[in-house]
């Protein structure tokens, strides 16, 4: 479903990803690693503003009295297992289902009694829908018409999307990130301040992604804020300054994404230049200490939990030269997004998926 709305304004100049300019006054919210909720540290002006909301769908619970802010003009990752109530969350902001309780603004205006917003809100949730029959061009045309938006921005957002040169050709000859990319264009249409989007990258391949992630980029750096749901967590390690991680409906984490990448666990990768003694130098290492030593791929990986990176690669080349292992590769390893993720929300026996 693409939602496309204006407001028919200039649009002022905003944040680029990964630089807030001055730091906004912003609701923080931290992980606590026994209960996993969330404890409010301050308030701030945001984009979007979220509390309690709750959504059920009879006896199930698809949004879980889910509490969290983002800030204007940053690029929000919006993460969690199938089934967290990321997409139901999605589609109550922009008032597609309505709440059964709490509340939820976005860009001040109360989602429940102030539809004004909704003009100033692009929305990409679930599949795009467009005629098949019809060219990009003239799709965009009929959306423009409906949603009484300016027509001289089709050809803006078409080249935004890098659709320019396809424009002509009908929506049913699209590839994947083609049909993507349209359903963007559409929710670009009316300028808006607020861009939300539905696992945007779902079912491309690799180039595709890469378009994507250049693509959200390009977007954030106009100064509109995007929140975008995704299972592709390194790609949005790469375009994310923010980020909002539930699960089962509940919010585990929000704040920005560097913070919590830091506070993860450091690895340190050992790599022997035999192979044969890939399996001797992981049996030497946990016989040196109280050491996390698994094997992945050509490597051994040791977690640094609690203990400077650097003392536990110390560590593994002094035990590695005593046992006369010879190392090809000793290095550091921040903890990546997928890393916190999978530390962070339990694992499931249902098949969820981050």
């Amino acid at each position: 479903m693409v939602a496309a709305c204006a407001s028919g304004r200039s649009r002022p100049g905003g944040l680029r990803p990964g630089s807030y300019g001055k730091k906004p006054r912003l609701l923080r919210c931290e992980w606590t690693p026994t209960g996993g909720t969330l404890s409010v540290v301050g308030s701030t002006d945001a984009a979007i503003v979220v509390r309690e909301l709750t959504k059920r769908y009879g006896r199930r619970l698809a949004v879980d009295r889910l509490s969290f802010e983002v800030p204007v003009g940053v690029v929000a990752g919006f993460i969690g297992p199938n089934g967290a109530g990321k997409s139901t969350t999605l589609a109550m902001l922009v008032r597609l289902v309505r709440p059964t309780g709490g509340s939820a603004a976005v860009l001040g205006h109360d989602i429940a009694s102030s539809p004004d917003y909704i003009r100033r809100v692009g929305a990409l949730i679930e599949a795009p829908a467009f005629y098949p029959s019809l060219t990009g061009q003239q799709n965009l045309d009929l959306i423009a018409k409906i949603g009484r938006h300016d027509p001289r921005r089709i050809a803006a957002v078409l080249d935004e999307v890098a659709l320019a040169e396809r424009a002509a050709d009908r929506y049913g000859t699209y590839s994947t990130g083609m049909k993507q990319r349209l359903g963007i264009a559409a929710a670009l249409l009316g300028n808006p301040d607020v861009l939300l989007l539905d696992e945007p990258a779902s079912g491309l391949d690799p180039v595709g992604i890469a378009d994507m992630r250049k693509l959200l980029t390009a977007v954030a750096r106009e100064g509109r804020t995007v929140l975008v749901s995704s299972h592709a967590l390194a790609d949005l390690e790469q375009v994310c300054d923010w980020l909002v991680m539930i699960d089962r409906g509940a919010c585990l984490y929000q704040g920005a994404a560097d913070q919590l990448l830091a506070s993860g666990s450091t690895r340190v990768h050992a790599a022997p230049s035999a192979t044969a003694d890939l399996d001797r130098l992981r049996q030497v290492l946990t016989a040196a200490g109280h050491l996390d030593v698994t094997i992945s791929g050509d490597h051994i990986v040791v977690a640094a939990d609690g203990v400077e990176a650097r003392e536990v690669a110390v560590a593994i080349s002094r035990e590695a030269a005593i046992a006369g292992i010879a190392l090809a590769r000793l290095e550091n390893v921040a903890a990546s997004l997928e890393d916190r993720y999978l530390e962070m929300v339990p694992h499931r026996q249902d098949g969820g998926q981050p």
